[in-house]
């Protein structure tokens, strides 16, 4: 059983994650505003098999695979950037749209597309795939068990408060619709905004060196 301190910690650090504006809450607050609550709720359950996938892989060692091969983690990495990289080109090119543009200003997605596109944002967020194998392994002791069952705690813990974190995000960027609708400024501004923002992810993202060891 991992101790208290152990979860305060991953709570702590996953929360200052998820508030960090990045792909999962840019996608996810899109989807409400675009397509409403029920469309982000589903894009939400894609994120949350995105996060089960990731703790299922670092249970199955992905820190000690990153570590033993760096070819992967660069894979990892690069394909990561590649698809930061064009969220942001979607946001800024001639005619793009903002992610908080207001309901009914984008074609509806089917419910498979929004857990499919909520899935593979999460499973590409470079944010994630370093927290699973890279920060998570910190806070394991030998004295509380089996590396992975402290690691399945863990993630469990960090799954919680993202899924908390990210649903209120989403329920609260729904709100934003109709305020956006008559502000048109305010709109090409935050699609700039987010659109440099995911741009200066990617760039960092391409640029960073390999994965902290465990």
């Amino acid at each position: 059983m991992i101790s208290a301190a152990a979860a305060g910690g991953v709570a702590l650090i996953e929360l200052g994650m998820a508030l960090t504006p990045g792909p999962n809450m840019i996608h996810l607050a899109s989807r409400a505003i675009t397509q409403g609550r029920r469309a982000g709720l589903v894009s939400l359950g894609g994120t949350a098999v995105g996060f089960v996938c990731y703790l299922v892989a670092a249970a199955a060692g992905l820190s000690a695979l990153f570590a033993a091969v760096p070819l992967a983690y660069t894979i990892v990495k690069l394909a990561g950037a590649a698809y930061l990289a064009y969220l942001a080109w979607d946001m800024l090119k001639p005619g793009g749209r903002s992610p908080f543009a207001p309901a009914g200003d984008l074609p509806p997605v089917s419910d498979a597309r929004l857990f499919s596109m909520g899935l593979l944002t999460n499973l590409l967020n470079p944010k994630i795939a370093l927290l699973y194998a890279a920060l998570l392994p910190q806070f394991m002791e030998p004295r509380s068990g089996p590396a992975w069952a402290q690691l399945l705690q863990l993630g469990a813990v960090q799954i919680v408060v993202g899924l908390a974190v990210n649903a209120l995000i989403m329920l609260s960027a729904a709100r934003v619709s109709g305020f956006l609708a008559t502000r048109p400024r305010v709109m090409a501004a935050q699609r700039f905004t987010a659109g440099g923002l995911l741009g200066v992810f990617a760039l960092r993202t391409a640029l960073s060196r390999g994965p902290v060891s465990a």
